[in-house]
């Protein structure tokens, strides 16, 4: 990929539509990992304010001090960076007293995880109606449509999508690009919803590479016929999230009402 055309066509692209919008500038959410990093980098270059900002919920140490230190190297780096940190754990705790109380679950858990990822979207907005920012997505192109890895109306929740047609491997060669922080570069990704180690590769049963393959495989029609047993096992985990997760990636269904109907 040719990193440089890349990366001057979406700053181009962000800046465009941002005074076409007659928008100030953009809000993005920090979180340690390599998507929000690459993405905030890529705003900073507009040269328009660019807000960053933190939204700890019992968020490991590592990826806080990640986020810090990738907050600070823009602000060296470029004039237009504000930040803003919100401890927004006391919120969730909130929520969590206020809904009725159920024993854990995979079900719960889940659940509870995409409210953070919700009560971080609106803090987002918050700053956004503020400041006449817009929300800047963080998602590539296998979270945002291949696996559905996101969370309907969190992360899923925003205004524009700079790197949702990059590949997450295509994400990483970005970050060394734009020389985002080497402990960012070599972290293991991670949505840090959970309050655990777990990695995206832990719940999603396969890395980004294997499903960058399997989206591949899927876009040229390939079948499983040649593929070893791993290759089977990742195409059937790639095409049963791509299944299930197709609600998030297709227009919210609205049942039309003919005025045949409503004579």
């Amino acid at each position: 990929m040719n990193t440089k055309k890349v990366t001057n066509h979406i700053v181009h692209w962000l800046k465009t539509y941002a005074e076409n919008a007659k928008i100030n500038g953009f809000v993005i959410g920090i979180s340690g990992g390599i998507d929000s990093a690459v993405t905030s980098t890529l705003c900073a270059k507009t040269g328009l304010p660019t807000l960053c900002v933190e939204m700890p919920i019992y968020q490991g140490e590592n990826q806080v001090n990640r986020g810090k230190e990738h907050i600070n190297q823009l602000k060296m780096r470029f004039d237009n960076i504000k930040s803003e940190e919100v401890e927004l754990t006391s919120v969730f705790e909130s929520f969590k007293s206020a809904v009725p109380k159920i024993e854990s679950s995979p079900k719960v858990d889940l659940s509870l995880a995409n409210t953070r990822a919700r009560i971080r979207m609106t803090t987002l907005y918050y700053f956004a109606g503020l400041n006449g920012l817009l929300v800047v997505g963080t998602g590539n192109k296998v979270e945002d449509f291949g696996v559905g890895f996101y969370t309907k109306y969190g992360d899923g929740g925003v205004d524009i999508s700079p790197i949702a047609d990059l590949m997450k491997s295509e994400v990483f060669e970005l970050a060394a690009y734009l020389e985002v922080p080497e402990s960012i570069q070599n972290a293991q990704p991670t949505d840090g919803l959970f309050g655990d180690t777990r990695t995206d590769e832990d719940q999603l049963g396969a890395s980004y590479d294997e499903l960058e393959w399997a989206m591949k495989m899927v876009e040229d029609g390939e079948n499983t016929t040649n593929f070893n047993k791993r290759e089977k096992e990742v195409f059937n985990i790639y095409t049963k999230l791509n299944k299930a997760n197709r609600h998030k990636m297709v227009e919210i269904p609205v049942c039309e009402i003919s005025e045949d109907l409503k004579k």
